[in-house]
């Protein structure tokens, strides 16, 4: 089941996504990202039920989402929610050909900044690779007004490292210090835990893991 928000003005990032959905897609597959984070989801104490609603901030074409899925965690729905149309529709296409209950997964287009979800409405959040083009602390302001008190939020920054600053040219991104991650985050959150991906998963070269919940 496919969803639309009201359709933002393409943005330069929108319009980059969109052009290379296809191969990005492709790498992500390649490289165990969605093995590692199904892993490490697993590992937590998330407390999710059958009502529990879940949202990917900035999910692109679903690799985030569908290691959750793989965690086989329970949950109501999950809300893929990105700024490509591109990558949300090979999102569709990863979830209709996946070992998953489908009427679970939705995708909705729209800005990190400016979701159109309501206060405390879901229970867990994951993001990966999209605070890194807006403001740290406008993006983290959001996730928390959308997340429900108690409830976790799953950050999967770029972090410094020769490969971060190479995908920080190829992607046109900003990477954030990791301690302006750890001040801007307690603004909104308390730091739970900071999580190291073991070195032989590639997902370590250039991504952390900051697990963290709304008081």
């Amino acid at each position: 089941m496919k969803k639309t928000a009201v359709k933002p003005s393409k943005t330069k990032t929108q319009s980059f996504y969109d052009r290379i959905a296809d191969v990005h897609n492709i790498a992500l597959r390649m490289n165990g990202y969605r093995a590692s984070v199904t892993k490490y989801l697993r590992s937590l104490d998330l407390k999710l039920n059958e009502r529990s609603m879940v949202l990917d901030a900035g999910s692109g074409t679903g690799i985030v989402s569908l290691g959750f899925a793989d965690t086989k965690l329970p949950h109501q729905g999950l809300v893929a929610f990105d700024l490509s149309h591109k990558s949300l529709e090979l999102a569709n296409e990863e979830f209709r050909n996946a070992r998953i209950d489908k009427r679970k997964f939705v995708t909705i287009q729209g800005n990190v900044l400016e979701t159109p979800f309501a206060d405390d409405s879901f229970d867990l959040v994951l993001t990966c690779g999209v605070l890194e083009y807006v403001s740290l602390d406008e993006g983290l302001k959001e996730l928390s007004r959308v997340l429900k008190p108690g409830g976790k939020l799953v950050f999967i920054p770029v972090k410094p490292s020769l490969v971060g600053s190479m995908l920080e040219l190829l992607y046109k991104f900003k990477i954030h210090p990791v301690e302006d991650v750890k001040r801007i985050s307690q603004r909104y959150f308390n730091i739970v835990g900071n999580h190291e991906f073991p070195i032989r998963e590639p997902i370590a070269w250039s991504k952390t893991i900051f697990l963290l919940e709304k008081p």
